[in-house]
């Protein structure tokens, strides 16, 4: 498990050489959709016509944010479910987003979806959320203003802390912290 700091937007060496575990912190531009983006996202695709921002190469932070007060640049902001996004997931790494950001666990079809589109599934603490919006330099609404905190906002970070929980060679974090634990209970079972 390593430290990585990584400037956005991801490249196909930069995914391929991050592994479940490793710590990151992101630089440059993430963006933050929610459900309702997703949901027009996918019927976009679904009739061959371009998303309303290139989201090649770029990351997705499930998120969001509440409205900033005087002289912040956002509110606060943290993590959604991922799992919620399992259903629009695979199809934005095959149209190419390389890397996405919520909490908590996801499904089968996302982890085989980011070993089979080289992308990564990053996790982001919850509870830190004035953390968080203090690493976000820069936030503009880029599309679907109509969605309110759901619109599609673009973010510059600096040194945004994440984790990689699944990655594109299908490793699971989770699994892998499951398995230690079990196999510390079997040693202090053994005592």
């Amino acid at each position: 498990m390593a430290k990585v700091y990584l400037q956005t937007p991801l490249t196909i060496e930069d995914v391929i050489n991050l592994h479940a575990g490793d710590e990151v912190f992101l630089n440059g531009i993430i963006y933050v959709a929610r459900d309702a983006a997703h949901k027009r996202f996918l019927e976009l695709l679904d009739k061959n016509q371009p998303l309303p921002v290139d989201l090649k190469n770029h990351i997705i932070f499930y998120a969001g944010p509440t409205p900033p007060k005087p002289g912040q640049v956002i509110g606060s902001i943290a993590p959604t479910t991922a799992s919620r996004m399992d259903p629009y997931a695979p199809a934005m790494f095959e149209y190419g987003v390389k890397g996405v950001i919520g909490k908590g666990p996801r499904g089968q079809s996302v982890k085989d979806a980011c070993k089979d589109h080289q992308a990564i599934c990053f996790s982001a603490v919850g509870g830190l959320s004035a953390l968080l919006s203090d690493k976000i330099h820069s936030a503009e609404v880029v599309a679907y203003e109509d969605l309110g905190p759901e619109a599609i906002r673009q973010l510059i970070v600096k040194d945004f802390p994440v984790m990689v929980v699944y990655d594109a060679h299908g490793n699971d974090l989770y699994e892998q912290e499951i398995a230690k634990y079990r196999s510390t209970e079997k040693v202090i079972g053994h005592i």
